[in-house]
């Protein structure tokens, strides 16, 4: 594809996990907020984002909320208040609730003892309905996890591991922060196998330090010899003004727009070839896995976790610095783990910041994420949904000009990205974000 091209659509965007996006969160939306929109939630399917921000070692890629601990002491408080937490939400609740899925972020979920891992199950039962159907998914450090912490997540309820690969290549493990074997990624893959978790999910990442096409598809050959049941393959995000660690990246080491979109075309390629099937810009799928399943069904969904299977209405995050979403819209907690154990020690909802949602910003809403999972959204059904709001939210956005480029077609109701567009979604989706130019964030490229 034309080099000029690529670096015209190659602009910094959201990745629209959200919409809003979190850089739109403000102050104005707080803990009284929260509580109300909790005691009104007596319905529909619920899902938990549980955050752990402590890592053993510091990987100087990740854009994270987390910090390296030496000592297991600042973990045990902190899983105090995460206990604390869970009750304290469930509590405003008008009714005990079924989970439908559990998510486990960090930082290094795996971090965490397992007798302390033991506990916080206890605590989430006390307060939530977890049925055997309940999917709980985990990510997982392969560098600093051993058979008996993978046991007592099996114990725990795991069903799904997420386990971070990056790249194999010694030269690019260097620069990241992140010395990692295959062999013992390939050591923690068969262990969970054995443990009886029923899917697991390989994460790569292209355009890291020193990277090329190459190394990037030797680490997509040694991946698929696992036989994941799923790969999600994401673009460095390099984000030094966010992420301050990151600035021991040499920015001369990592590639330009053309050659990003280059790894990434090849890199989807080697997947494809190995039978499985495309699922959004960065997730590949098994075509019985039930991802690949619900984007044939046109059900697939996308929230702070990227692609997901999770359909709930409601999502709540516990721990520092995790975010929620609630259908009247999202609340953010404190990022601090100091300031979060002590807004729950004084018993308080520890909420910073979040973003109250019109009927404007749900169609927004509902378009781009449409448009990130499916590549197209139908105005006619958004309208029925949302009414004036729709027109409100996409008018604009319907009439700019991409078909000088050929990346999408609009016939009056299906506005469709094409097959040559669709590694430009996130340029596209852009256009139907009404926030964007009126914020002063940065984001990382949209390649």
């Amino acid at each position: 594809m034309n080099a000029d091209l690529i670096a015209r659509y190659s602009a910094p965007v959201p990745r629209y996990t959200s919409y809003p996006t979190a850089p739109h969160f403000h102050e104005g939306v707080g803990e009284m907020d929260y509580r109300q929109w909790l005691e009104a939630n007596s319905q529909g399917a619920l899902s938990l984002y549980v955050h752990i921000p402590f890592c053993d070692r510091l990987c100087f890629y990740c854009g994270c909320h987390t910090k390296q601990v030496r000592r297991y002491d600042p973990i045990a408080t902190y899983l105090e208040a995460l206990n604390s937490e869970i009750a304290l939400v469930a509590k405003y609740l008008p009714l005990r609730r079924k989970v439908a899925a559990i998510h486990f972020g960090g930082g290094s979920p795996t971090i965490v003892s397992p007798d302390d891992l033991r506990r916080l199950r206890v605590t989430l039962d006390e307060n939530f309905d977890i049925g055997p159907d309940c999917e709980i998914s985990v990510e997982i450090d392969p560098t600093h996890v051993d058979a008996e912490k993978l046991r007592a997540w099996r114990d725990f309820g795991m069903t799904r591991a997420s386990v971070g690969v990056q790249d194999f290549e010694p030269i690019v493990q260097t620069a990241i922060n992140r010395p990692q074997s295959f062999e013992q990624t390939e050591m923690v893959v068969r262990t969970l196998r054995e443990l009886g978790i029923g899917s697991i999910n390989l994460d790569i990442v292209y355009g890291l330090a020193h990277q090329d096409r190459d190394m990037l598809l030797r680490t997509i050959e040694l991946s698929l010899s696992m036989q994941p049941d799923r790969i999600a393959m994401f673009g460095y995000a390099h984000v030094p003004w966010v992420k301050k660690h990151q600035s021991v990246i040499d920015t001369a080491t990592l590639a330009g727009p053309a050659d990003r979109f280059a790894m990434a075309a090849a890199g989807a390629d080697a997947i494809l070839a190995a039978g499985y099937d495309a699922v959004g810009i960065d997730h590949f799928a098994k075509p019985d896995d039930s991802m690949a399943r619900q984007l044939r069904d046109g059900a697939l969904r996308r929230n702070f976790q990227g692609y997901t299977t999770d359909g709930a209405d409601t999502l709540i995050g516990l721990g520092a610095s995790s975010i929620g979403k609630l259908p009247e819209g999202y609340v953010q907690n404190i990022v601090a783990t100091g300031q979060y154990c002590r807004a729950i020690s004084e018993g308080r909802l520890p909420v910073a910041r979040g973003f109250a949602l019109s009927d404007a910003d749900r169609a927004s809403a509902q378009a781009i994420e449409e448009l990130m999972c499916q590549y197209a959204f139908s105005v006619t059904e958004l309208r029925a949904r949302f009414g004036k709001a729709a027109d409100d939210a996409c008018d604009d956005a319907l009439h700019a000009s991409f078909n000088e480029d050929g990346f999408v077609s609009f016939d009056g109701d299906r506005f469709v990205i094409t097959d040559e567009g669709r590694p430009f979604v996130r340029t596209i989706a852009a256009k139907f974000d009404r926030y964007l130019a009126q914020g002063k964030a940065k984001h990382s490229s949209a390649i």
